[in-house]
């Protein structure tokens, strides 16, 4: 492969080589069902997912459900999710968001994208990853890898992270979104990390890019 390939002909050799390297996708973060799920994809905004699933076992024993989650007081919910840092902000999310359920959804996680991201605490990010990861709904949630990774492989001119959702979007197959989001944050951190590959160097970057010869700039979520 090589710059002049096509953007089309790069995703699909993408969408291979990422089912090669990452035929299974676990969902990096501990939970048991949407609520669980829509909490630790809170907690693990501006924290890494292994921190969240040492944080939420002690959460879940204690409230694992909206109901529960509203008998504890916002401090001491702060107080089990102070290693996650921005605890004052998410404990309050968290109580918030588990009075709303309640109240206003009959105790259960919205299924809508809508519903979602009106909650406390909640952005189109976590409500994408709710969708995709609980409810099964074809969602892209772009984080940091992702942002990154679309840019060093001319899939976007990346200006933000909605426009590299759009493009992304628009490029692959509506089927492959709610692995594909997942292969490639696998594949960020374990093969192309930021500090370790500038486009030039992983096994994706030499293979479609082998004549590139300078560092590819991105622009940062």
């Amino acid at each position: 492969m090589s710059l002049a390939t096509s953007k089309n002909e790069r995703a699909k050799f993408i969408l291979g080589k990422l089912e090669e390297f990452f035929p299974e996708t676990p969902i990096p973060l501990d939970h048991s069902d949407p609520y669980t799920l829509l909490i630790a994809v809170l907690l693990s905004a501006q924290c890494t997912d292994v921190r969240v699933n040492q944080v939420t076992p002690a959460l879940f024993k204690r409230a694992n459900t909206p109901q529960k989650m509203i008998k504890l007081s916002i401090k001491e919910i702060e107080n089990i999710v102070r290693p996650c840092g921005l605890a004052p902000r998410k404990a309050k999310a968290i109580w918030n968001l588990s009075e709303i359920i309640i109240n206003e959804h009959s105790g259960q996680v919205p299924s809508s994208l809508e519903e979602l991201e009106k909650l406390p605490g909640v952005g189109h990010k976590t409500a994408q990853v709710v969708m995709a990861q609980a409810f099964g709904e074809p969602s892209f949630p772009v984080d940091t890898h992702i942002h990154r990774l679309a840019q060093i492989w001319g899939l976007t001119n990346g200006k933000n992270v909605s426009q590299t959702e759009k493009d992304l979007k628009k490029i692959f197959p509506v089927e492959s979104w709610n692995k594909l989001h997942l292969q490639i944050i696998f594949y960020g951190r374990e093969y192309c990390q930021a500090r370790q590959c500038d486009g030039r160097s992983c096994v994706l970057c030499k293979q479609m890019f082998p004549n590139r010869k300078q560092k590819k700039e991105y622009n940062r979520a």
